[in-house]
């Protein structure tokens, strides 16, 4: 069994690869984030795609890291006859996009196996295969061919290609398996010393931009490395994790489509960027989202696809048993449809954090987002589907309101500090209304802290981001309320639930395990209410759950002590660079969302 945490991430910027502690590429779409999978075993079996580099050895002794500040993942196999380290990485994209895999031979002599099972369509189409030369061969179905350079003779058997070879100390070999439209010319091969040392200076060159240099600058760089390696490049857009299907509980039905750009992301993803010193992917991300949202604001959706696209039909392949039997398997993400006010105020905080900080053309939007405000002005009050994206009867969920209430306060900041026209006096008196609101509706006596929605006993850490977005002051009794009945009734094991309806004999709300980003805002609530001790206690208490590469999911089993959905996650890594950020001051305003300085 292969555990989610036993997977390492490689990419080019437009596509990503999951590698497998056992040397096994488990999981790639090509030629996008969103295309259909070549190697899907991650959501079934070796028979629908992966790509295998191991000892015969049934049992070496592995050890993996990434090189300092790069993508590139060695993995390290010991045997009882010797040692070698397979070299993972893809190179930046400039035509086709490549996979590459070293093996390096560092002491006595290894016996190694190779078994490549190319399926395409997530693992539904056998594709034809050709031999082109000695070791070359190329594979094609439909629109999509891969062409496979080695340095070892290769044979077929039974619908796979394989091969087996020796490495003693001092020697390398090499694959390249490069994808391209079946109706274009077979790819040139890559030299592969000189596209790992292209990969290294890239991605050493752009980690040496952070600027960033705390107590925890490690984790931080490792979080935006995974940041940019989820951005797909020629449009600026971030998707939220490179899988889908990925359960939120072992063997559930919470299996969803991750591969998408959310609206909700904008602003940690601005902060987190910009705060770093990555100008330029902010300045993308900013682009991107402008695009997007063209268009009439009655039609603006949750989230898009990479370039944009609006339709994101969401249907399950029946063919694939999904991880560990977690049934369906699903690709698209009918959520795009759904009414979620929060995504509103996360636009226009993102769009205010970017002239704050100065992005270019960052005055260019307020035409679309009076647009935008004039739209929400319309529908602030109805109920929504919320943050978590429920598929049942909408409700008046808190974290909504709020972050309507920060649609309005950002309009009236960015006409007041850079000069726009508007209708400031009603956006104030909406904003006033707002708060109002919430703080009439949601907080319950009864429970003693603001509660997931209008009427509702049921706790929900989503309301944490009250104080860390200006709503209310981490001092107001009614806030210090509410994370004291967080503490005492949404964590298990040290690490936060959504919200704590529908338990399971474990504790756990039916069918999911902790939520990661909301451990992270507890932490800065507590840093807020200046109990800094315990913020650096759950703040390390998270850092200790990344994998081996420092890599974190979406959710935690607490109980299994294992990482729960889609793979690496780009929300849970976003969180926990703006903590570490958040708290590397005791002289942070309460606002968390200040606004990153100027270049």
């Amino acid at each position: 069994m292969t555990l989610i945490e036993d997977y390492a991430l490689i990419g080019d910027c437009e596509t990503a690869a999951l590698v497998g502690r056992d040397g096994s590429i488990d999981w790639l779409c090509w030629p996008r984030f969103d295309s259909g999978a070549c190697f899907a075993a991650l959501l079934g079996s070796p028979a629908n795609g992966r790509w295998l580099i191991a000892p015969t050895d049934a049992s070496p002794r592995v050890t993996r890291r990434y090189r300092e500040g790069t993508l590139i993942l060695e993995t390290e196999f010991t045997t009882a006859t010797g040692r070698v380290t397979l070299i993972d990485f893809m190179p930046p994209r400039h035509s086709a996009s490549d996979l590459v895999r070293i093996i390096v031979g560092e002491e006595g002599r290894v016996d190694l196996r190779t078994e490549l099972i190319l399926r395409f369509d997530y693992g539904s189409v056998v594709p034809w295969v050709t031999r082109l030369g000695p070791n070359r061969i190329q594979a094609t179905a439909g629109p999509d061919s891969v062409t496979l350079d080695s340095d070892v003779p290769l044979h077929g058997e039974d619908m796979r290609t394989v091969g087996e070879f020796t490495i003693e100390a001092g020697q390398t070999v090499s694959f390249v398996l490069a994808h391209s439209p079946s109706h274009l010319p077979v790819p040139d091969r890559v030299d592969p010393a000189r596209a790992l040392s292209q990969t290294d200076y890239f991605w050493r060159d752009w980690s040496s931009r952070c600027t960033y240099e705390g107590k925890w600058a490690d984790a931080v760089l490792r979080s935006h490395i995974v940041l940019k390696a989820l951005t797909y490049a020629p449009t600026g857009g971030i998707v939220a994790a490179p899988t889908t299907s990925l359960p939120e509980w072992i063997g559930g039905p919470r299996n969803w489509d991750y591969r998408y750009c959310w609206l909700r992301d904008a602003t940690l993803t601005l902060l987190s960027l910009m705060n770093a010193g990555y100008f330029e992917e902010a300045q993308h991300w900013r682009k991107w989202l402008m695009r997007a949202l063209a268009g009439n604001p009655a039609d603006a959706q949750i989230m898009y696809g990479i370039a944009g696209e609006r339709r994101l039909p969401e249907m399950t392949l029946d063919w694939l048993p999904g991880y560990e039997n977690s049934r369906p398997v699903r690709i698209g993400n009918a959520a795009a449809g759904q009414l979620q006010l929060d995504v509103f105020g996360e636009v226009m905080d993102a769009l205010h954090q970017a002239r704050q900080a100065d992005l270019e053309g960052s005055t260019e939007s307020w035409a679309l987002e009076r647009s935008l405000i004039d739209r929400l002005e319309e529908i602030w009050s109805l109920p929504d589907e919320g943050i978590w994206e429920v598929r049942g009867e909408q409700r008046h969920f808190t974290h909504s309101k709020v972050m309507a209430w920060v649609a309005f306060d950002r309009m009236i900041r960015s006409a007041e500090e850079f000069g726009f026209e508007g209708p400031v006096g009603r956006w104030r008196m909406l904003r006033e209304r707002i708060h109002q609101d919430v703080c009439e509706k949601a907080w319950n006596e009864q429970v003693g802290a603001f509660t997931q929605s209008y009427g509702s006993d049921t706790l929900d850490a989503s309301v944490l981001v009250m104080p860390l977005v200006g709503f209310i002051s981490p001092d107001d009794p009614r806030m210090r309320a509410t994370v004291s009945a967080i503490e005492q009734r949404l964590m298990r094991d040290g690490f936060v639930l959504r919200y704590d309806s529908g338990k399971t004999d474990d504790g756990l709300p039916e069918g999911e395990g902790a939520f990661l980003a909301c451990s992270f805002w507890l932490a800065d609530n507590l840093f807020l209410q200046k109990r800094y001790a315990e913020a650096e206690e759950l703040f390390e208490r998270l850092l200790a759950i990344r994998n081996d590469v420092g890599l974190l999911a979406e959710e935690y089993d607490p109980a299994a002590k294992r990482q729960l959905g889609n793979f690496p996650q780009a929300f849970s890594h976003l969180a926990l660079a703006e903590t570490a950020m958040n708290m590397g001051s005791r002289h942070k305003p309460v606002e968390q969302r200040g606004g990153a300085k100027p270049r």
